[in-house]
């Protein structure tokens, strides 16, 4: 069923219906509906017609109350086709720019910060990712002594991020096999993305022929090539910044016991949450996944609404979690203007 197939007044009513239950978070009923909104019909006609959309599985009945709720599916056809985007409001806009301004120039803390002021303008829960370094392209590497059996490898990546790397080796190295091996790695491997270089390191270095004194060295960063070009996504937390969690337990949908569980989990899922938004940067502009869109059971019952933010030549994510009932016009409005705000301040 698609937004054409329905008629302007099922369309009308609909519409209707999502925002109410989006303001009041209680099942539309025909007569509050025909007050409320001055369809211009009757709340018989209203009652009608909210019965066709059941019947196309855009609403339900929750129990035994004579009121409607919105499906996944109404959702959808909400954000795809009915919805109107706003502006944000100048107020909020000024908030956020100075909220964000005022965390320093540390990635890690504008995200944070970032994450928190969405949650809070929002009410619901804001959630940052750390740009991707395995997408980064390597532009230089440095090989420094650190020690008599250890060098250090300083990877400089674009978008001007770093990365260093312990290397153990045996005993001292010759200080010209150590340049020639710099030098083999950045003609070889520079240019390339991190993901690039683990998958084809040894490929890459199979014909280099060095003189034996380099070699032996050679063949400690072919041994250990996919160790030391991972990127992890993160630490134990898989690189999410969340805001309030409490600014979700606060939703109608999360009062009782067991809907409180599932906001907890959610909090606790972060390495998952850090693998699920990871994947969205590659999609460009606003990204919106809602209820049983998700493939994981656990987000079912939530919407996530993200878009990328850029540091450079490299992508992140930020954005909210909530519960399908949100205001969506306004939570995508807020989400695309502080995805650019952070893409202003990491550029």
């Amino acid at each position: 069923m698609t937004f054409q197939q329905l008629t302007d007044r099922e369309r009308r009513v609909l519409e209707a219906v999502i925002q109410s239950y989006v303001q009041t978070a209680e099942p539309a009923g025909s007569q509050a509906i025909a007050r409320r909104f001055g369809l211009g019909v009757s709340p018989a006609t209203i009652r009608n017609t909210m019965s066709e959309l059941e019947e196309k599985g855009f609403l339900f009945h929750p129990h035994t109350s004579a009121g409607r709720i919105p499906t996944d599916k109404a959702y959808r056809l909400y954000v795809n086709s009915l919805m109107r985007i706003e502006p944000v409001a100048a107020d909020e806009g000024s908030r956020l720019a100075e909220q964000l301004s005022s965390a320093g120039s540390a990635v890690e803390a504008i995200l944070r910060r970032a994450a928190q002021s969405l949650g809070v303008l929002t009410q619901e829960l804001g959630v940052a990712i750390g740009p991707r370094l395995d997408l980064s392209v390597l532009q230089r590497i440095a090989l420094v002594r650190a020690s008599a059996e250890r060098l250090l490898m300083v990877l400089s990546l674009s978008g001007g991020a770093m990365r260093t790397i312990f290397v153990e080796v045996p005993g001292a190295v010759d200080e010209n096999a150590m340049a020639e091996v710099g030098r083999l790695l950045n003609e070889r491997l520079g240019g390339l993305t991190l993901r690039e270089i683990r998958g084809t390191f040894a490929e890459r270095l199979r014909d280099s022929a060095p003189a034996p004194n380099v070699t032996e060295l050679l063949n400690i960063f072919v041994q250990e090539g996919n160790e030391l070009f991972d990127v992890p996504s993160g630490d134990d937390d898989g690189g999410v910044h969340l805001g309030q969690p409490s600014l979700l337990a606060e939703q109608p949908e999360f009062s009782s016991g067991e809907s409180m569980r599932k906001v907890l989990a959610l909090t606790e899922m972060r390495r998952h949450l850090g693998d699920f938004l990871s994947k969205r940067s590659a999609t460009p502009g606003i990204s919106i996944s809602i209820g049983n869109e998700h493939e994981d059971p656990r987000l079912e019952n939530f919407t996530v609404v993200t878009a990328e933010y850029r540091a450079g030549s490299l992508v992140g994510v930020i954005g909210v979690i909530g519960p399908t009932r949100m205001p969506y016009d306004k939570v995508i409005s807020l989400v695309s203007h502080t995805s650019q705000l952070v893409s202003d301040l990491l550029d």
